[in-house]
């Protein structure tokens, strides 16, 4: 799986079949992402590193080891701590939005 990068600070390697898709990101410290929601089913694993999660306005503290579950249509968003984070997220329908164009 080739790393691409998607934004400033992160990168993204992924693996889909018919089904499911598994993202594996690696965040630069300090990184926030957009609050946002989405139809899919999300299973997160942290790897490495430390992140705040917002979910449906809550927020909670991840590291690794810890796996969060998302909610099809739950309103979320991360904010990377103070070193690295990988987190390998696994959706179900896959992320359409996240295929390469055809062609590519």
């Amino acid at each position: 799986m080739p790393s691409e990068a998607i934004a400033d600070g992160i990168a993204r390697q992924m693996m889909w079949g018919d089904r499911v898709m598994i993202c594996r990101l690696t965040f630069a410290p300090g990184v926030v992402t957009a609050t946002h929601s989405h139809p899919h089913e999300q299973i997160v694993l942290v790897e490495r590193g430390r992140v705040r999660f917002t979910v449906d306005g809550r927020d909670y503290l991840a590291s690794a080891g810890d796996i969060i579950h998302f909610r099809s249509g739950c309103l979320h968003g991360a904010a990377i701590l103070d070193e690295e984070t990988v987190l390998i997220d696994i959706f179900s329908p896959i992320r359409e939005d996240f295929l390469p164009a055809p062609g590519l």
